[in-house]
């Protein structure tokens, strides 16, 4: 039995049954749904926290640079002191030589010129001290937020090569029926329903079904992707409800397991894959004419670079 056959089998089966299905599982399909949802949201705020904290950091070596100018300037002005005050402490020393007569107060006014000489030099080294401890302060932040920009940057062009893996194993497509774009710091595979479903339909069309293969050998040799299935449709109501199907959102999120499930039975590691559903909730276009109704009805596939290596950095601090 040909693998497309036994899928068609599993879903008829899957949809004669449905109706034995207790609310029970329903509820606890909602509830996981719900969750993948939030777990979405977390991610999302987790990227917004790592980019503030970057923020922040930048923000503190600017700082800090400031600060060390700062102090460059107070060491630059006590030692022109210093310079000023060895010179005056040089002409005292020349009048004493000069003047044995009045050696006394010589002496004194050169004891009161050592002593300001010797305090100026111990505020010279206090000074010196903290610059050293600023600067060594100073280059192991910058060193920090260089290993940030760094992962950053590798971060960045590995989403740059993987929009141009996509792109490459889905160039037999027709542009009308996909399109594939990089948005903060993400690579979204957007999937026409023309290309994917018919009307109201959880079934993946053979056409589709080859695009998602040819996406699929490409994810399957990245690990290191998060992937997010998220089906989308028009504001049109379905016409034919179901115990597992009564809106847009069901559809859009059993359309999206339907292309999961595919993805995963062509290599794609299933613990770094999700299925979510937006409805008629998340358009790109008015749902005023036929061709924008079109648009939105849609599946998106985000492919997200996995932060671990950014979050531990971020945790050091």
């Amino acid at each position: 039995m040909s693998r497309k056959l036994a899928t068609h089998l599993l879903i008829i089966t899957v949809l004669v049954l449905s109706s034995c299905v207790t609310q029970k599982v329903y509820d606890e399909l909602l509830v996981q749904k719900s969750s993948l949802e939030g777990e979405n949201l977390k991610l999302g705020e987790e990227l917004e926290i790592a980019t503030e904290k970057i923020g922040r950091l930048e923000l503190q070596v600017q700082n800090l640079k400031q600060d060390k100018e700062v102090l460059q300037n107070d060491f630059n002005t006590v030692d022109k002191e210093l310079k000023e005050l060895k010179s005056e402490h040089n002409r005292i020393k020349q009048l004493y030589d000069n003047l044995l007569t009045n050696s006394g107060q010589l002496n004194r006014d050169l004891a009161q010129q050592q002593q300001r000489l010797l305090a100026i030099e111990d505020d010279l080294n206090i000074e010196k001290k903290k610059n050293e401890e600023l600067a060594k302060d100073l280059a192991i932040r910058e060193q920090r937020v260089a290993d940030l920009e760094k992962i950053i940057a590798d971060k960045d062009r590995a989403v740059q090569e993987l929009k141009k893996k996509v792109t490459d194993a889905l160039l037999n497509f027709k542009e009308s029926d996909l399109s594939v774009e990089v948005k903060n710091g993400k690579v979204y595979v957007s999937l026409a329903e023309q290309l994917l479903f018919a009307s109201a339909s959880i079934t993946v069309d053979s056409k589709g079904v080859q695009a998602l293969k040819q996406l699929a050998g490409v994810l399957s040799g990245n690990p290191d992707i998060n992937i997010m299935v998220e089906g989308h449709t028009d504001d049109v109501p379905i016409s034919r409800k179901s115990q597992y199907m009564n809106d847009n959102w069901d559809l859009s999120v059993m359309r999206a397991t339907s292309i999961v499930k595919i993805l995963v039975d062509n290599g794609v590691d299933s613990q770094a894959i999700t299925a979510s559903g937006k409805g008629e909730h998340s358009p790109v276009a008015e749902n005023d004419t036929a061709e924008n109704k079109a648009k939105n009805r849609r599946t998106e596939i985000i492919l997200t670079p996995k932060l671990d290596e950014l979050f531990q950095i971020l945790e050091s601090y």
